[in-house]
């Protein structure tokens, strides 16, 4: 018998006459049999940013197992999933509540508008659609943290990777005192889960429903802006895409033989209208003119490279990307700017340009720097408006023409057959200022430089 319960019949025993009376002998029966059931307390709540996909189903499970509440999380930025199902999944699976939230409005207009006015690109080749994307989710996982009174955030992005830091910097941005449980940094967690083959076990025995469909040999991220793919056997950098990887665009070789004429116009460096100039078609809300433009990229094979870039954690990796309406405005803002610009603060601002890209590639989204550059890059824009005319083409954007009342261009004064307001022969004292410099050099420095 548990002695503190017997305590607890002796002392009900007490208030009868007797210790041997039938009422006390039951008492101390159903005394040393009853053990109070001691509900297990909840370690605190934690908001998953959950896809519904094999790895975070598998998380969402084993933080339940850990012993807290798990609030489920996923953002429609664009991606192609059926979230009804993606719902009754994490339901099923022990979900204390689930959010699933429609960003794609405020995706466009809020993040993917300022990389355009940016020119945003990161070591030249990538235009940032994973990147971009990781602010816009982690900053309404913080909010509903907030709301809900969550202690705990947790993600599925693995420790060797970019997303990690970019989801934790913002979580901490926006909600310095949340804690993060980041499972593919826990040792008890990657250890016991080396592979898909661990984790497919793990989600018979629990009841986690397993994918029907074969896993590619390659892991894959979609949003709006782009899909992306690396790992698997993409992970040997010699081994050639196959044909079949592409989900976005089509092969340019099968691409139509007719082009798509297109005028994009710009207020601000922000799209505000694309116009098909042959079907007489037009779009003119954020989300529709750059869902139009993937489109229309899409069908041409537009925006598709293949990279090794360089992680802000150190190590080189191998990346595949298709950003077909990305690609397209890329293009048409940075011919609009070059028309309405002046050279000099277009030559700062191109510099501030790779320093956001950086910014943004690396997490620091909500960092003071990257604010007071955005500021500098939005500064820069005023005067950025007016029509950029362009074919889309077999893989390729070809400018056609641009207008603009904001223009710099001065067509006379240009012009090899009218003089204008201009005298040639003021160039002789530039140059020869210019040359003081050279002369300088080369006469004290520069003996030998001439070759024969």
């Amino acid at each position: 018998m548990n002695r503190k319960t017997s305590f607890k019949g002796e002392a009900l025993c007490g208030l009868f006459s007797g210790s041997r009376s039938p009422i006390c002998i039951l008492i101390a029966y159903f005394s040393s049999i009853w053990v109070p059931k001691v509900e297990k307390m909840s370690k605190g709540t934690v908001v998953l940013a959950y896809s519904g996909g094999l790895d975070t189903s598998c998380i969402l499970v084993w933080l339940k197992e850990q012993g807290y509440d798990v609030i489920a999380y996923l953002a429609n930025i664009g991606q192609e999933e059926d979230f009804d199902a993606a719902r009754k999944k994490a339901e099923n699976l022990g979900a204390k509540k689930v959010f699933i939230e429609d960003l794609r409005a405020e995706f466009v207009q809020e993040f993917i508008w300022t990389m355009v006015q940016a020119n945003a690109i990161y070591e030249d080749r990538y235009l940032l659609g994973t990147s971009i994307a990781r602010p816009c989710i982690a900053r309404r996982q913080v909010q509903i943290a907030r709301q809900e009174g969550a202690q705990y955030v947790s993600h599925g992005a693995t420790g060797k990777g970019n997303d990690q830091v970019r989801f934790e910097l913002t979580c901490y941005a926006l909600y310095p005192e949340v804690k993060i449980i980041s499972p593919w940094r826990i040792p008890e967690f990657y250890n016991r889960f080396r592979g898909r083959k661990d984790l497919m076990e793990y989600a018979e025995k629990h009841g986690i429903p397993i994918p029907v469909t074969p896993k590619a040999p390659w892991s894959m991220d979609a949003n709006l802006m782009h899909i992306s793919y690396e790992s698997g056997i993409l992970e040997n950098p010699k081994n050639h895409a196959p044909t079949d990887l592409y989900l976005m665009t089509k092969n340019p070789e099968d691409s139509p033989n007719t082009p798509d004429v297109l005028e994009i116009e710009f207020s601000k460096g922000v799209p505000v209208k694309v116009s098909h100039l042959k079907e007489g078609r037009s779009k003119d809300t954020p989300l529709e003119i750059f869902s139009y433009l993937n489109e229309v990229g899409g069908k041409h094979g537009v925006g598709r490279i293949d990279i090794v870039e360089n992680r802000f954690v150190g190590m080189k990796s191998r990346g595949i990307y298709e950003t077909p309406g990305g690609t397209i405005l890329y293009h048409a803002h940075l011919d609009i700017e070059a028309f309405t610009m002046d050279r000099e603060v277009r030559r700062i601002k191109q510099g501030l340009g790779v320093k956001f890209s950086e910014l943004l590639y690396n997490g620091f989204w909500y960092s003071p720097e990257c604010e007071f550059v955005r500021h500098c890059i939005a500064k820069s824009q005023e005067n950025v408006e007016g029509k950029v005319q362009l074919s889309v083409f077999k893989g390729h954007v070809y400018i056609l023409g641009r207008e603009s009342p904001k223009s710099l261009y001065n067509e006379e004064l240009v012009s090899m057959d009218v003089q204008g307001d201009y005298d040639p022969s003021d160039a002789t004292g530039f140059i020869k200022i210019n040359a003081v410099r050279l002369r300088e050099h080369h006469r004290l420095q520069g003996g030998g430089q001439l070759k024969q």
